[in-house]
């Protein structure tokens, strides 16, 4: 179906769609988030990851109250690009057997996800702001900076933290 349908009329029609998307988005998160934990082997990347995945359930709780003060129940629409980043993720995941380049992949998989969502919550503020739905722009804004220091957090990981360096001196 995609990001663009034909049922979207208006721009509140779009927005819901939006928040429908990110909302599936989250769901899908919150199911990958443990793998990639599990698969993580730098004690900072874990602590990071299970932090994310706290803040991802808040983050969905948080829509859902957008949802309800836009009168609608909470329901997500098939997302294709966050169902690719987790494909991809698994993927890569799948075909790395030394730890600390796996431990890069996971940092740079992660991210990719951030950064599409930093995008989506990016955009639904500006649609929220530009609606006057003033009641859930600040649920849209918590959320976008929470990602956004996730991102930042994954980037600490890789550069200061050591996971580059380790894995640029894998055999």
């Amino acid at each position: 179906m995609g990001f663009f349908t034909k049922d979207i009329k208006t721009m509140d029609d779009l927005l819901l769609h939006g928040l429908q998307d990110i909302y599936y988005a989250e769901q899908q998160i919150i199911k990958a988030l443990p793998k990639m934990i599990e698969k993580a082997t730098n004690r900072d990347l874990v602590a990071g990851l299970k932090n994310h995945l706290e803040e991802t359930n808040k983050q969905i709780e948080r829509l859902e109250k957008a949802f309800e003060k836009l009168g609608k129940g909470p329901s997500g629409t098939q997302c294709p690009a966050i169902d690719g980043l987790i494909k991809e993720a698994n993927e890569t995941a799948g075909e790395i057997e030394d730890k600390t380049v796996l431990d890069a992949a996971i940092v740079a998989n992660a991210q990719a996800v951030e950064h599409y969502e930093i995008c989506r919550y990016g955009t639904l503020l500006a649609w929220a702001e530009e609606l006057g739905h003033d009641d859930i722009v600040r649920f849209l804004t918590t959320n976008l900076n929470e990602e956004k220091a996730a991102n930042t957090k994954l980037n600490t990981v890789a550069l200061r933290k050591g996971v580059n360096k380790k894995a640029s001196t894998a055999a």
